[in-house]
């Protein structure tokens, strides 16, 4: 009999994951999240209880999904009633959180006789519907074994890269590069208008050359129109490279690129352009934008 999934965390990665796995034939038995009407209304979807306590999540599933926004809401929920009577319960933690925090978790899991799971996302919101996530997996060997029916649903390629934490690390990189990438690729075409330049012929011109990126597939059409609709968001880029530096300082590195990312992305949360996709970074770099809600 396939187990019983709960969710908590159910804005708009967690709540296609919870459509992707019903879609498949699972049980999503429960849903939660701090923001009660969201879950009520997927819950209203998938025919499943909206939980309004956390340890009701836990009772009513066997693998419970957490899908969380950083390090203070997965404590928080961990802290908050989620961990009760969880014996023999797998959670799967896919939120972009410090890697301390995985071992924290996984360390107060097992004293409750449970298991978890950090699985790592390096996807966006049409991935998590489509079930086509690139997840890198960090955690028990068996936890991860446990956990391979949910995440082939979810995913089209897991890694495992080992235990907890190490997969959080990797998770940290890859943002960091992406979020780097990003900024790199605004400047580029902001700079490239400010020339005169036609856009797209540019962005064709970057597509076969040293300046070609994943980003540009993704964002650099949307940056020249300013179609910034929110796949994945500029505070969580500004969160997450925060994460990297914080690792680089630990190791005694210098990252100056990620630095001056990282301010840049900061900025946009302070002009109040945080909820916008990590493209809007292109409304500090092109001329007479600054300022401008696009």
């Amino acid at each position: 009999m396939a187990e019983k999934i709960g969710f908590v965390g159910v804005g708009r990665m967690g709540g296609n994951m919870a459509r992707r796995l019903k879609a498949c034939g699972y049980d999503v038995a429960a849903v939660y999240d701090v923001n009660p009407a969201a879950a009520q209304a997927l819950a209203a979807e998938l025919g499943c209880p909206a939980c309004l306590e956390l340890k009701a999540v836990t009772r009513l599933s066997d693998v419970i999904l957490t899908v969380v926004t950083d390090d203070k809401a997965m404590k928080a929920i961990f802290n908050g009633g989620l961990l009760s009577r969880a014996r023999g319960k797998l959670f799967i933690n896919c939120a972009t959180v410090t890697p301390e925090v995985h071992v924290w978790v996984e360390t107060k899991a097992a004293k409750a006789g449970a298991q978890t799971l950090e699985a790592c996302m390096a996807s966006s919101i049409t991935q998590a519907r489509e079930g086509t996530l690139y997840l890198m997996c960090g955690g028990q060997p068996e936890a991860f074994e446990r956990a391979q029916p949910i995440l082939e649903k979810l995913s089209a390629s897991n890694r495992y890269i080992g235990p907890a934490g190490k997969a959080a690390q990797v998770k940290a990189l890859v943002n960091m590069v992406m979020n780097i990438n990003t900024a790199g690729l605004a400047e580029g075409l902001g700079l490239g208008e400010a020339l005169g330049l036609d856009l797209p012929t540019l962005r064709e011109v970057f597509s076969q050359t040293g300046a070609n990126s994943g980003v540009l597939r993704t964002d650099g059409e949307d940056m020249q129109k300013r179609d910034h609709a929110c796949f994945f968001s500029a505070a969580h880029a500004a969160k997450d490279s925060g994460i990297a530096l914080k690792l680089g300082k630990a190791q005694g590195l210098e990252l100056p690129l990620a630095t001056a990312t990282k301010k840049q992305y900061d900025r946009m949360v302070a002009q109040g352009l945080g909820e916008l996709d990590k493209s809007g970074i292109a409304e500090l770099t092109f001329k007479g934008r600054q300022g401008r809600q696009p």
